[in-house]
């Protein structure tokens, strides 16, 4: 009864967790490895992860297990626990950023030749990748062909918690103290602290909890900023908090009982994100390069004032400042707000849209790698199925429909937000309120279309 190594990267849950289940009747030792995809973490992101691992590490409590945690190259970290343990397998669910699978494919190779079992599973996604194709065998590359290919697939029922048993004696772990992973965020990581939804119960009560109250008005409410009306589970199916086959179920559920065509638009956005991964997998350029090849020669602005002012809500445009405040106070930001943000970047002041992907990847705590490479192409204009760069949007205009009442606008910049706003951000900061607008919205409008006329002439 060789006990079985559990590699964990984005899976903090017992249920619906393939690699997990493959440990049934045999001792399990879950390791969590800092190695360098840790490392390079964003602030955030880091964070949260840290708050992923202690989470799981107490539901493992009470069957009498618990995490290691180990620093180091992967490879050599494994090798180190196989030698130490006598495990002879080892499992994992896999990533699918392009990193991830270099490193996967090299351990896994090397672990074989020891004559180690390794198995990998999927369990980040409702379809691995390279199981959706065109009918001419190639991949997708505009989302409405790819959800028709994809809805009305047979997805399995999620897996029920497994049976686990522990060795007798775990080997020795670092602490989360010993990592410090929340060192960066500074004195916002107690702000933040507080919107964060943690854990696997935690996960599954709001998914319960948005199917039963708020799904049928999904589609008409999710897009004004002061409602409650999203399910806000983008944050733990980051971690692996819950699945997304968990989701699509209770989704579907929903869709032929009482949720109708809001339930469907939610089972669509669960698919935008299949689609982010589909895209990611069979072009990773999309994650550092502009996926459209012209794009190359559109005169973005690098980094400068105007990028610093945009990233602390200083731009003088109300909608934009409050959207950029929150994300600076919840780790998180409202998609309608995400779009104007990074519209107003990219077009009104011309900034590179690589400059938003790197903010949103170090202040956001549900951060993807997929997902937010193509959300920021895809409003910038230069990503697959993008907006047209034409289409610019108006945020005073977005503002009245989505803020009518300027709820939204008034917490993040006036109420209980702009105070743990103050509270979060580095004390060398002053913040200033009420500044004019960096450009009038109609200049900067006709400066970005001229712009887009030239590259396309």
């Amino acid at each position: 009864m060789a006990p079985i190594i559990y590699w964990m990267r984005r899976d903090f849950r017992l249920a619906d967790n393939p690699a997990l289940t493959a440990c049934q009747g045999r001792p399990v030792i879950p390791v969590v490895i800092r190695d360098g995809s840790v490392t390079a973490l964003g602030a955030a992101p880091a964070f949260r992860l840290g708050r992923a691992v202690e989470e799981f590490c107490k539901t493992l409590r009470p069957p009498g297990g618990s995490v290691i945690l180990r620093t180091g190259d992967a490879l050599e970290v494994l090798e180190a626990l196989i030698a130490e343990t006598g495990a002879t397998k080892v499992v994992w669910n896999r990533l699918y950023d392009p990193e991830a699978r270099d490193r996967d494919s090299k351990i896994k190779a090397a672990l074989r030749d020891r004559g180690i079992e390794a198995e990998s599973f999927n369990a980040h996604l409702l379809f691995a990748p390279w199981t959706v194709e065109t009918g001419t065998g190639g991949y997708y590359r505009v989302y409405t062909p790819y959800w028709k290919a994809v809805r009305d697939r047979d997805v399995p029922a999620p897996l029920t918690v497994p049976a686990l048993r522990f060795p007798d004696r775990m080997p020795d772990s670092e602490t989360l103290q010993d990592w410090a992973l929340d060192a960066p965020m500074r004195r916002g990581a107690a702000i933040v602290e507080k919107h964060l939804l943690l854990g696997e119960h935690a996960a599954k009560d709001r998914l319960t909890e948005f199917m039963d109250r708020r799904v049928a008005r999904y589609r008409d409410d999710r897009d004004f900023l002061a409602l409650d009306a999203t399910s806000g589970l983008s944050e733990p199916l980051t971690y692996g908090e819950i699945s997304p086959r968990q989701c699509w179920h209770a989704g579907w559920r929903a869709m032929v009982g009482a949720g109708g065509k809001g339930a469907e638009h939610f089972l669509k956005e669960l698919v935008w994100r299949e689609f982010a991964y589909h895209l990611m997998f069979h072009s990773p350029e999309i994650l550092t390069g502009n996926w459209r090849p012209e794009w190359n020669d559109f005169p973005w602005q690098g980094d400068g004032e105007a990028a610093e002012r945009w990233r602390f809500g200083e731009t003088g445009v109300e909608i934009v400042d409050a959207a950029m405040r929150e994300l600076y106070v919840t780790g998180r930001m409202h998609n309608r707000a995400r779009m104007l943000v990074a519209s107003y970047l990219t077009k009104h002041l011309m900034v590179d849209w690589r400059i938003g992907r790197d903010w949103f990847a170090e202040t956001l705590v549900d951060w993807d790698p997929a997902s937010n490479a193509m959300g920021w192409q895809w409003v910038a204009g230069s990503g697959p199925d993008a907006a047209p760069f034409f289409r610019v949007f108006n945020p005073d205009t977005q503002a009245e429909k989505f803020d009518r009442k300027a709820v939204y606008r008034t917490h993040w910049l006036h109420g209980a937000g702009a105070r743990d706003f103050a509270a979060a951000i580095p004390r060398s900061r002053t913040i200033r309120n009420r500044l004019s607008p960096m450009i009038a919205l109609s200049e900067g409008r006709e400066r970005a279309l001229a712009a887009y006329k030239a590259l396309k002439g």
